[in-house]
C-alpha cells in the first residue's frame, strides 16, 4: 500500500466532550503515484462513488484530459452531475460515457467468435439472461473484458469506472481468477488470464476506495482494501473520504466549554441556537477527525478528504468544488505517469 503524507498538523481543544485533545492533519494528500490508465471507484453503499467518480472527471477534463465514464448500472445522476455543456471544452478535454450491460456484451462477446446467431436465438428465447447464472462469474468477465478493450483502444487518458458497492465489486473483480480456476483452456480461459494481467498492473488499473469520516465505514473501508489487495491482487490508490465537515478555524478555535444554552441571555435572540449548533458542528468535526486518524492508522493509504457542502441536491456546481480538491493529487499523479503508458 502507498506512502501516507501527513499534511498541516494541528491540536484542537475537544469542547467539553472530554478532557483529551485530539491531534489531527486536515488532509492527507496522496503521493505523485503514476495515474494508471483506468481508475476503479467503490465503496459501501451510500458513501457517494458515483459524485467522487464525477468530481475525477470533472477533475481530469479540467486539466485538458480525454476521459471515459463507465457504469455497470442503471444511473440516472450523469446528466445532473456532468451536463451535457460540461462534456466538451475550448481544450483538448471531454467526457464521454459507456454503459455497459452484461447480457449484451454477452452476445457481442458470441457474436465476435462467430456465434451470432446462436446469441441471438439465446436472447429472443430468454435464455441468455440466465447463462450468467448457470456459469457464475461469466457477467462480469465479459464486464472487465470489456473495460480492457477500451483501455487497449488509447482513445482516452482517463477510463473511470463507477463500480458497483464493494461486495459486488469484489466479486467482480475476483470472477477471473475464479473462471481461471475452474477453466483449463479455451478462449475464456484466455479472456480470464488477459483479465488478470490487467488487474495486477499498476500502471493499467488501480482501485480506490470512497468512505465517510464514520466509525461503521472506515472500519467496513480497512476491512475491503485488504480484501481487495488479497484477494483480487489490485493495487490500491488513495482513499477518499467523502462528507468531511470542515469548519473554519476561527470557529474550531472557540472555547465552548462550560458554555450551556441557559448561560446565555434571553434576549440575545437566536444566540442559543447559535451556540449550540456551534457546539454540535466543532464536536461534529472532531469525531470525525478521531475517525480519520483511525483509518490513518489502521490503513496505510493516502487520504484525500472532500467537504461536505450543505444543499439537498449536488448538482454540477459542487462537483466543480469537489473536483478543485482533486486536481492536486490528479496533475501529480498524470505528471508521474510514464510517457510511453
Amino acid at each position: 500500500m502507498g506512502e501516507m503524507i501527513d499534511a498541516d498538523p494541528e491540536t484542537v481543544p475537544d469542547p467539553g466532550i472530554s478532557n483529551v485533545s485530539f491531534t489531527v492533519s486536515g488532509r492527507f494528500l496522496a503521493p505523485p503515484e503514476e495515474l494508471p490508465a483506468v481508475v476503479i471507484v467503490t465503496g459501501k453503499g451510500g458513501v457517494g462513488t458515483t459524485t467522487v467518480t464525477a468530481a475525477i472527471a470533472r477533475s481530469a477534463f479540467d486539466l485538458g484530459l480525454k476521459v471515459l465514464v463507465v457504469d455497470v448500472e442503471d444511473t440516472a445522476a450523469w446528466a445532473r452531475l456532468l451536463p451535457e455543456g460540461d462534456r466538451t471544452g475550448s481544450g483538448e478535454g471531454k467526457i464521454e460515457f459507456a454503459h455497459l450491460r452484461a447480457q449484451e456484451l454477452l452476445e457481442e462477446y458470441l457474436e465476435a467468435r462467430r456465434l451470432g446467431l446462436i446469441a441471438r436465438r439465446l436472447r429472443n428465447s430468454g435464455v441468455l439472461e440466465v447463462v450468467g447464472t448457470a456459469a457464475p462469474g461469466i457477467d462480469d468477465l465479459v464486464v472487465l473484458g470489456k473495460i480492457k478493450q477500451l483501455e487497449r483502444s488509447g482513445q482516452w487518458d482517463l477510463i473511470l469506472l463507477d463500480a458497483p458497492a464493494t461486495g459486488h465489486a469484489i466479486t467482480m473483480l475476483t470472477s477471473p481468477a475464479g473462471i481461471a480456476s475452474a477453466v483449463t483452456a479455451g478462449p475464456l480461459r484466455t479472456q480470464a488470464d488477459e483479465a488478470l494481467a490487467f488487474l495486477g498492473d499498476a500502471r493499467r488499473c488501480r482501485v480506490m476506495l470512497v468512505t465517510l469520516p464514520e466509525a461503521t465505514p472506515v472500519n467496513e473501508v480497512v476491512e475491503t482494501a485488504f480484501a481487495m489487495e488479497d484477494r483480487v491482487g489490485v493495487q490500491l490508490g488513495p482513499v477518499v473520504v467523502n462528507l468531511v465537515d470542515e469548519p473554519d478555524s476561527e470557529l474550531m478555535n472557540l472555547d465552548l466549554t462550560g458554555h450551556t444554552g441557559d448561560q446565555v441571555v434571553p434576549n440575545e435572540g437566536d444566540a442559543v441556537e447559535l451556540w449550540e449548533a456551534a457546539r454540535f458542528r466543532v464536536t461534529r468535526a472532531l469525531l470525525q477527525r478521531e475517525q480519520l486518524g483511525r483509518l490513518a492508522v489502521q490503513l496505510p493509504l493516502a487520504q484525500i478528504h472532500l467537504p461536505h457542502i450543505p444543499t439537498a441536491d449536488l448538482g454540477a456546481s459542487g462537483i466543480s468544488v469537489l473536483a478543485a480538491r482533486l486536481t492536486q493529487w490528479l496533475s501529480q499523479s498524470l505528471h508521474a505517469r510514464p510517457a510511453d503508458l
